[in-house]
């Protein structure tokens, strides 16, 4: 099986007025095809950084990014990633089939093919009856899943995801999460994932990497153990696992020792 994503040795270091910035240092992951893995650690850690480089937003100082065994710039050309921000960035004038359509748009499909693409993503992400809406005129959470719908439409299978639902309150956070979750599901991409939420890494992740204060480095990677075929819901959050799943998240953040049967290193 090809590794969706393959990090070996990558650092990054910024010029600043100040001197120069170590913005991550010596980082290996790996993340399988269709595996979710979330990124966490204190601001400033590289989390973001790290998604930028593997998206070939940017370019590493030193080491090497494989996505689906190709080098991350050639990933990007072939439209092998999805990726969605904090902010939904939807073109205001365009309603949500429109925003939806754009990458399809960009890449010449025939008007049929888009019609027939939007109506599934549309459905897929619970739209189907706001596609003639435009931006101004839907909620923070449906804008962030006409977002993901955009990043899905060449039907990548890699999603990276920075912090998408930040912005969120946290009843609509949580719906979002639970529709991520079977989003990734029925789609089977691999999810990269950043966010500062240690309950949303656990309850979204296959693995959560923790991350440590600049400059940014692997600390620990844990095992969530709920199985690929785990029904991401409510009771998911009440149960005893989830709970001692955030604890050692948590303990492994402040750097105490975890008491967790699935902490690992890959």
């Amino acid at each position: 099986m090809t590794q969706a994503v393959t990090v070996k040795g990558v650092s990054k270091t910024f010029a600043t007025k100040s001197g120069e910035v170590r913005a991550l240092d010596d980082v290996d992951l790996v993340v399988e095809e269709g595996e979710f893995v979330s990124l966490i650690g204190p601001s400033g850690c590289g989390k973001s950084t790290l998604m930028r480089l593997i998206a070939d937003l940017d370019a590493p100082s030193g080491g090497t990014i494989e996505v689906f065994g190709k080098p991350a710039a050639r990933a990007r050309k072939d439209q092998d990633y999805g990726i969605a921000f904090q902010q939904a960035g939807l073109l205001p004038w365009r309603t949500v089939a429109g925003n939806i359509s754009l990458p399809l748009e960009l890449h010449g499909l025939g008007k049929g093919e888009r019609r027939a693409r939007v109506a599934e993503l549309a459905e897929l992400v619970g739209l189907t009856d706001f596609a003639d809406r435009h931006p101004d005129q839907l909620s923070g959470g449906m804008q962030q899943r006409v977002a993901i719908a955009r990043s899905l439409a060449e039907r990548p299978r890699l999603l990276l995801m920075d912090e998408p639902f930040g912005a969120l309150d946290e009843m609509t956070r949580e719906r979002m999460q639970t529709e991520l979750s079977r989003i990734a599901a029925e789609t089977g991409a691999a999810v990269v994932f950043v966010t500062h939420s240690i309950p949303e890494a656990v309850f979204l992740s296959d693995r959560v990497v923790v991350m440590s204060p600049r400059p940014g480095r692997i600390t620990d990677v844990l095992e969530t153990g709920f199985g690929a075929d785990a029904v991401r819901d409510e009771a998911l959050r009440e149960a005893p696992a989830f709970f001692a799943c955030v604890t050692a998240v948590r303990e492994a953040l402040h750097g105490t020792p975890v008491a967790h049967g699935g902490r690992e290193s890959r």
